[in-house]
């Protein structure tokens, strides 16, 4: 029979594992007499359970406070059956059921203590970070959503910094770098492109803004799989974020064929030049700037500098 563990993929255990027994149930809580002991404000002394009985793995809450959720989605105190790289959300830890492999680290904090052993006590931060490559940030948001969180989301990507602001679950602003040159929405959609680097949820804080986004997470989250979907289907017909472009002389096709969208494209380049300042100065969103550059391009209205 095929072995299972928990891996934490954020907190300060990230990366650990806690070995499932086979017909074993596992609870999960803050209590000290529990078998996993997370020592968190938003865990309950007795939160979830964890069972591996019956040749499946299933979680149910427990009464919890703050609840326990399955990709996003909130249990109750029925099982619900968790399939291989389900993830599980306990107050701010994310826990992923993999198979088991005991080469894995498993970090101890106590002398009788690592995750493969019961009665563990694993003292949690309060904030959740991790990694994207273990959490996509499309699936972190509709965990951060469903459970209701708030706070500032802070994401790194190579030397690019995000900023999501969320409360009660719902996305209120994001910006990129402290660039307030483009809009709340752009910056969000930005943002969840990426697929590299690491996360961490921070308290909320005092900041105010004159524009918040109003759209839902979900509707939100939908929109930036969609503009994902068409900006990589352009694959390499889009330019370069660091290419400069100036209007083709002689251009020959006639301006009046050109869209209102393709015509706005098309005075930006010509004051501003890099793709990369067009994105961000010219107010439609990334594809429509996109597919109007291709057409540009490709048209013969613009020709790229060297």
């Amino acid at each position: 029979m095929k072995e299972y563990a928990l891996k934490f993929v954020s907190g300060k255990y990230q990366g650990g594992q806690f070995r499932l027994s086979p017909d074993t149930d596992i609870i999960i809580g803050r209590a000290t007499d529990v078998d996993m002991v997370v020592v968190e404000d938003m865990v309950s002394r007795r939160h979830a359970l964890i069972s591996t009985k019956g040749g499946r793995v299933t979680v149910r809450d427990l009464g919890s406070t703050n609840g326990t959720f399955l990709n996003g989605e909130r249990v109750g105190r029925e099982p619900v059956e968790v399939k291989e790289g389900d993830r599980i959300l306990v107050g701010s830890s994310v826990l992923k059921l993999v198979a088991y492999n005991a080469s894995e680290p498993s970090h101890a904090h106590s002398a009788e203590g690592n995750f493969e052993h019961r009665n563990t006590t694993v003292l949690v931060t309060r904030h959740m970070s991790g990694s994207i490559e273990e959490i996509p940030l499309p699936d972190l948001l509709q965990l951060l959503s469903n459970s209701r969180k708030s706070g500032v989301l802070v994401i790194h990507s190579s030397s690019r910094e995000g900023r999501i602001y969320m409360k009660d679950g719902q996305v209120s602003f994001a910006i990129i770098d402290n660039n307030f040159d483009v809009g709340p929405e752009k910056s969000f959609y930005r943002i969840l492109r990426w697929d590299t680097g690491t996360f961490e949820l921070l308290p909320p804080d005092d900041s105010e803004f004159l524009t918040e986004i109003k759209e839902s997470t979900g509707g939100l989250i939908m929109e930036a799989m969609r503009l994902l979907d068409e900006i990589n289907r352009l694959g390499d017909r889009k330019p370069a974020l660091s290419d400069i472009y100036a209007l083709a002389h002689p251009m020959n096709p006639p301006l009046r064929d050109l869209t209102p969208q393709q015509l706005d494209v098309l005075q930006a380049v010509h004051n501003l030049g890099r793709i990369r300042t067009v994105l961000d100065r010219v107010p439609h969103d990334d594809l429509v700037i996109y597919e109007s550059l291709v057409h540009l391009i490709e048209n013969r209205y613009l020709k790229k500098l060297d």
